[in-house]
């Protein structure tokens, strides 16, 4: 019989064999440590203890031992709380929307944009490709405008058929603008930027530059531009040029906001 009753049953931290329960020490939360009566709420951590803070303002540093609080009166285990995962950063495109996870892009859609030449088109891929992709769209260059109605009535724009047409140096009394103006289509879009090439579109900062060089009249442009620059030839400035650019920070505003005007209208539902 000595051996049923030889353990000292009052021997010991009574209180820490019980199996209490685990609780969140949140902020704020108020509870009194077991062994010095201290009440107070969790104001914070400190090397594996919390710190709780009385009424008073007075904070004192307690170990986060086992059942060493009491909480409405009832032992229990405080633990320090695991923290709330942070959210993934969404990932936005190179034209700055947001991007769309696990999107395969559609099958491309009637509608077309049309943009002046391949230096355009690759300009355009790269800031806007993601988003055309998921729209079903499909970019198209052309060759120069000088014959831009007649491709447009080639073309037959109708509904659910619509066009855009990216158009460089397109302002008032250019040749450009004229050539646009005897497109009429309901169906039909063109919008453009006021930069004789789309190179100009491309902020001078992002290639390293204070200004795009200023080309006498009569002077290829381009040619211009390369030997202002000491580039051997257009290709290799183009190149140049085109791994300068990342996002819709590294182009001008207008050519941003004619190709937003145009990816909207060949999307928009008839």
């Amino acid at each position: 019989m000595a051996g049923r009753y030889g353990e000292d049953v009052l021997a010991g931290d009574w209180r820490r064999r019980k199996v209490t329960a685990e609780v969140d020490a949140e902020p704020d939360l108020v509870v009194e440590d077991a062994d010095s009566g201290f009440c107070g709420a969790v104001v914070g951590f400190e090397s594996g203890a919390v710190v709780l803070e009385d009424r008073h303002g007075r904070r004192r540093v307690f170990p986060l031992l086992p059942a060493a609080f009491l909480l409405d009166g009832e032992p229990v285990t405080l633990r320090r709380p695991a923290r709330a995962p942070v959210p993934a950063a969404r990932r936005r495109t190179a034209s700055g929307s947001i991007a769309v996870a696990d999107v395969r892009a559609r099958v491309a859609k009637a509608s077309r944009i049309w943009v002046e030449g391949v230096h355009d088109a690759a300009l355009v891929e790269r800031i806007w490709g993601d988003d055309l992709r998921v729209e079903g769209v499909v970019v198209e260059p052309l060759d120069g405008i000088d014959a831009l109605d007649a491709e447009v009535r080639g073309f037959a724009p109708g509904p659910g058929r619509r066009l855009g047409v990216l158009v460089d140096h397109l302002v008032p009394g250019s040749k450009e603008s004229r050539i646009v103006a005897r497109v009429n289509s309901p169906y039909v879009l063109v919008t453009g930027h006021p930069y004789v090439d789309v190179w100009q579109a491309v902020k001078p900062a992002a290639l390293g530059i204070r200004a795009w060089p200023v080309v006498p009249p009569g002077r290829p442009w381009k040619e211009g531009v390369c030997a202002a620059l000491g580039v051997a030839e257009p290709a290799e400035m183009w190149r140049r040029i085109l791994s300068r650019v990342d996002s819709f920070a590294d182009v001008e505003t207008p050519l941003i906001n004619a190709m937003e005007r145009l990816i909207d209208f060949v999307t928009e539902p008839d």
